[in-house]
């Protein structure tokens, strides 16, 4: 492992950057020095440019793709390196805002109730109606659900944070009757 690499992992360690957000910015950089075949120490900002034009021009990336790159340039060069650029040096792509695809009530509960397995119908009725993302669902343990204040504690979420979100009367009755279901008879 470089000198660099080291310092990079461990400027991304101070700051609590999740392992995801490491493994990720690490990638982008490498790929960025293997692109010029030299150490990223010896690039400036017109590399970047350069780059930043092969990730779209080159090879396509989508804007929050090449946002992602842009995010661990930024890093190795403003924290690790500590190179005095001003901010517009690495520039960021403007990412579209679309707007998310709405069901409609029916259109949920025709989705929802297509599933077979309980367990995966119950999973999935948790994302939509609490707003969970999928990995915040399969986290939830016993003591995460609050019947009596109706809310779900969520545990290290996205950023490594808690937050509680609203339980509804429907998707209590359904978590209830899946742990009916699934435990284990005595």
């Amino acid at each position: 492992m470089t000198a660099l690499r080291q310092r990079m992992l461990e400027d991304m360690r101070i700051r609590n950057l999740s392992g995801e957000t490491q493994v990720s910015y690490i990638n982008h950089v490498a790929r960025f020095a293997r692109y010029f075949r030299q150490s990223p120490e010896r690039l400036g900002p017109e590399d970047v440019r350069t780059y930043q034009l092969h990730l779209i021009n080159d090879r396509q990336l989508a804007p929050t793709s090449v946002a992602g790159a842009v995010a661990a340039l930024r890093f190795l060069y403003q924290i690790t390196l500590k190179r005095d650029w001003p901010l517009d040096a690495i520039a960021a792509p403007k990412r579209r805002d679309t707007l998310p695809v709405v069901l409609s009530p029916e259109e949920v509960v025709q989705f929802l109730s297509s599933i077979g397995d309980l367990k995966h119908r119950v999973i999935l009725t948790i994302c939509y109606a609490a707003g969970l993302r999928l990995s915040e669902a399969l986290h939830l343990q016993i003591g995460d659900v609050d019947s009596r204040r109706m809310v779900l504690h969520v545990a290290r979420g996205k950023g490594n944070r808690d937050r509680y979100v609203m339980l509804s009367p429907t998707l209590l009755s359904q978590l209830r009757a899946w742990w009916r279901a699934a435990r284990p008879t005595a």
